[in-house]
Formats: structure tokens, sequence, C-alpha cells
């Protein structure tokens, strides 16, 4: 089974405030909607708990250690018995998707980044720890201009990438 993150982040790897996003980019929600449909993401509570509720058409799992229930959701608090249920369920690609403590909790288990770099500065409580791309490889990447309504932006410029792991 691959492992696979996919996240947004700000220039100095902004993710969230208040857990919140700090953006609202419709064409990143459909690019995410579109990988990870039909599969299982793995999230932590606070994350789980800002979506509110299961999203369609996916597996939901949830790390928390005090005994997380949600109608719907898979909760674990061993990240291998949560790795172990996607496999069971024959899940080929399983989607980490937040929060940051997650993300940096199981950054040595991603084979496959997909990433959405924000042209963004600004308040932040939630940052992805910064990767070190050495070790990767771009194998896909588009670029998007920002999209301006009444001289204001309404949605920032960004770049969508993914990276694969160097074997």
């Amino acid at each position: 089974m691959k492992i696979s993150m996919i996240v947004a982040y700000g220039k100095n790897w902004e993710i969230g405030l208040d857990n919140q996003m700090l953006w609202h980019i419709s064409e990143d929600f459909k690019n995410f909607k579109k990988i990870t449909s039909g599969h299982h993401i793995l999230m932590g509570r606070k994350t789980f708990e800002s979506i509110g509720k299961p999203l369609p058409n996916r597996t939901s799992i949830v790390l928390s250690k005090n005994g997380f229930e949600y109608e719907g959701v898979h909760t674990f608090c061993d990240v291998k018995e949560a790795f172990d249920f996607a496999r069971e369920n024959a899940e080929e690609e399983l989607f980490i998707i937040g929060g940051a403590n997650i993300y940096k909790t199981l950054f040595l288990y991603v084979d496959k980044m997909y990433l959405s770099e924000v042209d963004f500065e600004g308040e932040a409580d939630a940052y992805l720890n910064e990767i070190d791309f050495t070790y990767w490889d771009l194998i896909e990447q588009k670029d998007y201009e920002a999209i301006i309504e009444d001289d204001k932006v309404k949605s920032p410029a960004w770049k969508f990438k993914v990276y694969e792991k160097r074997d």
C-alpha cells in the first residue's frame, strides 16, 4: 500500500489558524476531492472536527488517543492499526490529510506527496515542517494564477506539485 500525504501550505509552511484553513481555493478543493475519492483518508481528531463529518466516497480514519467516536468514522490510537485497517480493506493508496502533528508524526512513512504551494504569507498557528526535497522527485506540476474580483484576491496564486520518494 502506498502512503501519500496531501496538503496545502503557504510561503512560510503555514497550514491553519484556529483549526481552519487559511484560504479558499475552489480548484484546490476539487483537486483534493478528485485525488482522494474512493480512498481511505487518515487524519487527526482536530482535523476531522474542522471538517465536521465524514467526506463522501472516502473511508475516514481518525487517529485519537482519547477514544473519539463518530458514526461512519474508524478511530485508532495506534498508527500501525490504522495502516493495517486500510491494508485489510485492500486500499492501494492511503492519504494523510492532516493536521500538523499528524503530518510531522507520519512523514517518515510517506511515499508520495501531493502539495499545493499557496502564494500566502500570514497569521497561522499550525505549520507543516519544512520539507527537504533532496530525496524526492518532482513528477508533476501545474501553476495557477490568482483570481481577482472587485480588486480583491478571491483566490491566491498556487502551484500543485506531486513528488515521489526516491528508492
